[in-house]
């Protein structure tokens, strides 16, 4: 019984050579568009250490919007002038 050829092809070498990419190989080809388009955010290594996932830093975040949301608010300006209000 022969083995069949074609599941061979699938298989990922162990080496490639340049001549296996014929259109060349660039370094950094979709760095520009990364940059551009990209919602990745780099965390500082020191930060990333604390959170040990995506949802855990995207908890930590939301709550900080929360507290900042209720412990902040706009400040009320009075429409008399305040010579008025300190009379009373």
């Amino acid at each position: 019984m022969k083995k069949d050829k074609k599941a061979d092809k699938d298989e990922l070498r162990v080496e490639y050579k340049r001549s296996d990419f014929p259109g060349g190989l660039i370094r950094g080809k979709y760095v520009k568009r990364i940059k551009e388009s990209s919602n990745v955010v780099v965390l500082r290594p020191e930060v990333a250490e604390v959170f040990p996932n995506e949802e855990a830093v995207n908890n930590a975040l939301l709550s900080l919007i929360e507290i900042a949301n209720k412990t902040t608010r706009p400040k009320k300006r009075s429409t008399g002038s305040p010579k008025k209000r300190a009379s009373r």
